[in-house]
Formats: C-alpha cells, structure tokens, sequence
C-alpha cells in the first residue's frame, strides 16, 4: 500500500484536489444566491484549482446562511420586537400625513419598514454637506454640545489631524462624564494602533471593532462599512466621509500629502425622530462587538422638537439581512421615477436587477445619468464598471466621468422629491458583503440642493457619447468582458 502511494502520489493528489473543488462547488452552488456570484466562484474553483478552494473558503463562505452573526442578528430582533407596534402606527400616520410629498414613492417606505421595520419620519431638520470642508465643522460642533452620549461608528478612522481633533474632544467629553461609545471597522481602520487605543480608553472612551480580524479567517471579506455618528440621540450624520485628512480639501491638512487628488463627498447631518433609526443601528451593532446590551431608554430616545419639514427614513442592510435592503430600496427608486435619475457612485459593479431597471427607465423616458470617477483607486474595479457602460449608454443613459479628483460621494437624486446619501456603493459588495447604511430623504429643498451639486459635479466631468465609446480597441473591449467575469467579488 506504500508503495501504491509513493507511486501514485501525484494522481492521488490531483484526484484529491479535484475532489475537494467539486464539493467546495457543490457548497457555492446551494448557498450563494445571486447567479453572477455563483458562476464567478465556479469559475475560481475550476480555472485555479487549489487556489480557486482557498479564495473561496475566504470570502465566499455565505454569512447569511452560517449565521456567524447571529448574536448581532438576534439583538437586533429584541430590540426591534420592543418597538414594533408602535413603529407600524407612526409610519402609516407619516405615509398618510404627508402623502402629497411622498407622492409616488410610498413604496419605497413601505418597503423599508416591512423589510427592516424601519419607520419614515416626520418634522426633520437636514443639512446636506458638500466635502470635508462643510462636514467636519458641523461634526466638531456637535460633538463639543454632547451632554449626555456620544455614539461613533467609522468604516475608516485614522490618527492624523483631523483625526487627532475628534479623539481629543471625544475623551474631554468622557472625562466631563459624557457616555462615549465609539465602534470601527478592523479591516478599514487597520492603521489605528494600540496606543491611540489606550490613550482614548484611559479617558474613558469604550472602543471596539466590529469585527476582529483573524489570520486565514475571511471575516475580513465581511465589512462595516457605515459611518454613524449619534448625539445625545436627537442629531446624526450619514454619508460617505470617514475620519482621515484625506477627505478634507484644504491645505492645512494636505501638507504632508500634496500628491493627494481633490476628494469629492457628501455627507448629511439629521436632526430628529429621523435620528433614532440611527441608534437602533448603532445599539444593534453595539450589542454584537461589545458583547452587551445598551437598555431602550428615554436618554437615548428622547422626545425631540424641531421645527424641520423633511421627512426621513433609513435603509440599512449586511451579511446578517434577509434580503440586500439596500438593494431593493436603489431598485425601487430606480423603477417610480418618473421624470429623473441621477445617481452618483465611486465604484459602479451593478447586479443584474440594477443593471436592467437603468435601462428600462431611461427606455421609458426617464432622464437617468450617472456619475463616476474618472479614473477609480482600483484598476480592476474601473474596468469592471466599463464593462456595463455600452448598454447603458445605447439606452440612453447618461455617463459623467468625473475628472477634478476623486468622487467618493454615494447619493441618488430621484426626480423633485426623494434623495439618498448614505455609504453604500452601487456594487454587488454594498448590496451582499458589507454593512451598509443609506438615508432616504424626502425634501424638496435637499433635492434641489444635491441635483445642483450633481450638475455642478457634470462641469468637471468628461461625458461619455455612444459612437466614441464603440470605436474603443479589441483589447479594452476583452479586458473588460474578463474582469466582469469576476466583477462579484471585486
């Protein structure tokens, strides 16, 4: 027999590996989903095999159907069955209220509440800010009038300038005895060391990652990527800007990096019953890394008066959803509007339902453009995204590539009433790898504003026209078709 295996060594091995790649296939095709990530993962597993086996066991495990969330998962449940009846009667009281301003967007809403039970909400106060420069003034601002709790969560969080002024007043505010909560992402702020860590601790601050990362574990494919912050529970921020200088135009933070493009961003600061989705969320993921549970208490929801007219609703979806909220929610804006799309997205990997809906609805006389970076940070992630432009563009849709710098800002502006910021991509990773978080604005005003921030972004874009676009060479058209191949794991 030992001399069989000496002898045969290299078949036993292939037969073996091969074995192993079926049954690892086998595992892809019973619990992926989406048919785009399926045929992706195949072909990793019989194209590279060994590697293919490794790649997968990494990123493809399927957290939703393993539940290596669940106790994220069920503290979420908790809490929401503590404020579910009430929930329901106060987002049909809203719907009804305010129907001439929703219009024809009441489906989105209820969409959201029966999939998340997160509630649309009335008598808000939004500010739309335009980069760095309008964000982190606001933020600073309201993080020095904390009185009673200040909660955190940063995809990206990082100790330079900026960074250093929000830790400063966030351990003055815990020495004052403010509560100072603050989560972020293992894999995003991985430059973040133990001495930072300490220093806030020692001030009082709680700090924890989400989600640790481990050595050949693939939780790292698993990412928070919302950026919550919540104030004494009546104000919040939203939107694509992280704590690093890198976000902020002006020089003062730049010096040590004038290489550094021009970033482009959106954020929104919220105050009022709008703001308590926002820490249901941040409790929910609270309770998941720290290992305990925040009460429901009146400290953290309080009754709050303001004299805003917009109405508020928060999307928010990860690896431990049902279904891709998220997605849904872009989905079900994109197919009720009736006069305009325009959306704006660093990274542009559409899933099929996406890709199809933009098409239908510039088809159907919708006025739909988007608007992506000129040249993205990663190389494979462009080419992916320029594989889907040719159809998009033959239907009608309109593409900006933005060339002033960089534009990172994740917004939709759905014809004259409904607006979304958030931090979600529209790419297959914001809609099934990564937690997310999105605010559905129903503002005229805030419409406006961000439809005139998307035409004033169009200026400083090159636009993409059909008959150019066609004439590109064989290899770029070749290029493109293998990286979409793999476009949803990228």
């Amino acid at each position: 027999m030992l001399q069989f295996l000496k002898d045969h060594w290299q078949s036993i091995g292939i037969i073996l590996l091969y074995g192993l790649t079926a049954l690892v296939a086998v595992k892809a095709l019973m619990e992926t989903r989406t048919t785009g990530k399926t045929l992706a993962y195949l072909l990793l597993l019989f194209f590279i095999p060994g590697l293919g086996v490794v790649i997968y066991l990494l990123i493809g495990v399927n957290r939703r159907i393993n539940r290596i969330y669940s106790r994220k998962w069920m503290s979420n449940v908790r809490l929401s069955e503590r404020l579910k009846d009430y929930l329901r009667k106060e987002n049909r009281a809203t719907l009804l209220e305010h129907s001439a301003l929703v219009d024809n967007k009441g489906g989105i809403a209820r969409l959201l509440f029966r999939d998340t039970l997160s509630p649309i909400t009335a008598d808000n106060e939004t500010a739309l800010l335009i980069n760095g420069e309008e964000k982190f003034p606001a933020l600073l601002a309201a993080l020095r009038g904390a009185r009673h709790h200040i909660h955190l969560e940063y995809y990206i969080f990082e100790e330079d300038i900026i960074g250093r002024e929000v830790m400063d007043i966030l351990m003055q505010k815990a020495r004052e005895g403010v509560e100072v909560r603050f989560i972020y992402d293992d894999f995003g702020s991985s430059d973040i060391n133990r001495r930072f860590l300490r220093e806030m601790r020692a001030a009082g601050v709680e700090v924890y990652p989400f989600y640790k990362i481990r050595l050949l574990a693939n939780r790292l494919n698993y990412r928070n990527h919302r950026k919550i912050v919540v104030i004494d529970g009546h104000t919040g921020f939203i939107g694509g800007i992280n704590i690093a200088d890198r976000y902020i135009n002006d020089p003062q933070y730049r010096q040590a990096h004038p290489h550094w493009p021009f970033w482009r961003d959106t954020h929104l600061r919220i105050k009022g019953q709008g703001v308590h989705t926002l820490q249901f969320l941040f409790m929910g993921d609270w309770n998941f890394c720290a290992e305990a549970d925040l009460p429901i208490t009146q400290d953290f929801f309080p009754d709050i008066e303001t004299k805003g007219d917009d109405l508020v609703q928060i999307a928010a979806s990860g690896p431990d959803s049902e279904r891709s909220s998220i997605m849904l929610s872009f989905l079900a804006a994109i197919n009720q509007a009736e006069r305009s799309v325009y959306i704006t997205t660093p990274y542009f990997i559409p899933n099929d339902s996406i890709y199809n809906a933009l098409q239908q609805a510039a088809l159907s006389g919708v006025d739909v453009r988007l608007l992506v970076p000129g040249e993205s940070d990663s190389r494979l992630v462009n080419k992916a995204a320029e594989s889907f432009y040719e159809d998009l563009l033959a239907c009608g849709v309109r593409i900006f590539r933005y060339n002033k710098g960089f534009v990172h800002a994740k917004t939709m502006v759905v014809d004259d009433n409904l607006s979304v910021v958030g931090t979600a991509n529209m790419d297959i990773r914001s809609f099934d790898f990564n937690f997310e978080v999105n605010a559905f604005v129903y503002s005229r005003e805030i419409n406006w504003q961000l439809s005139e921030a998307f035409l004033q972004d169009a200026l400083y874009s090159n636009e993409l026209m059909l008959d150019t676009w066609r004439a590109r060479g064989r290899f770029s058209r070749l290029g493109e078709a293998v990286v979409r191949l793999i476009s949803p794991l990228l």
